[in-house]
């Protein structure tokens, strides 16, 4: 996890491993072979709610629905005109805050990657909504386990889970 106050450089530390931002001393190595991440503001496409997950890559059925289960989209789904073949708006613009943020996490949690930066994403969910999320997706026990996750968080209620805490 990595923590502090607002302008601290906790953005800017994934925007530096991703390559977006560029050291003026020192150096970053990665020997990562995939990596993905989430940003603090959702990025979503104007296609459907399944394109907008699998983002061209094969469809697994099962790691899907394990996808959907981890990101709590299962009642949103349910909701939806079409389903996950409901086509979403430009910028997202049918969904709320926090669906814009799971279905993110969902993008990011198809990929499989071996590295996931993700920013600040339980900031645009209810509590009860970041508790499922920590546990099915991004924590000890949840989905991406067997990867190494970085997480920009101001929720300090997980940071006990967490291997290492760095705080700028």
């Amino acid at each position: 996890a990595v923590v502090g106050e607002v302008g601290s450089g906790k953005s800017s530390l994934l925007a530096a491993i991703t390559g977006e931002m560029s050291c003026k001393a020192g150096g970053l190595k990665s020997h990562c072979r995939s990596l993905a991440y989430v940003s603090q503001t959702a990025w979503i496409q104007n296609m459907t709610v399944k394109e907008n997950i699998m983002f061209g890559r094969p469809h697994s059925s099962s790691h899907y629905q394990e996808v959907l289960e981890a990101c709590a989209l299962g009642p949103d789904l349910a909701l939806l005109p079409a389903g996950d073949d409901t086509e979403i708006g430009e910028n997202g613009v049918n969904l709320s805050g926090g669906q814009k943020q799971r279905l993110a996490l969902a993008r990011a949690a198809y990929t499989e990657a071996q590295l996931y930066l993700l920013d600040d994403p339980l900031s645009a969910v209810d509590a009860h909504v970041a508790k499922h999320l920590f546990h099915k997706l991004i924590g000890p026990e949840g989905l991406l386990n067997k990867s190494t996750r970085i997480i920009v968080t101001h929720n300090l209620r997980f940071l006990s889970q967490m291997d290492r805490i760095i705080l700028l």
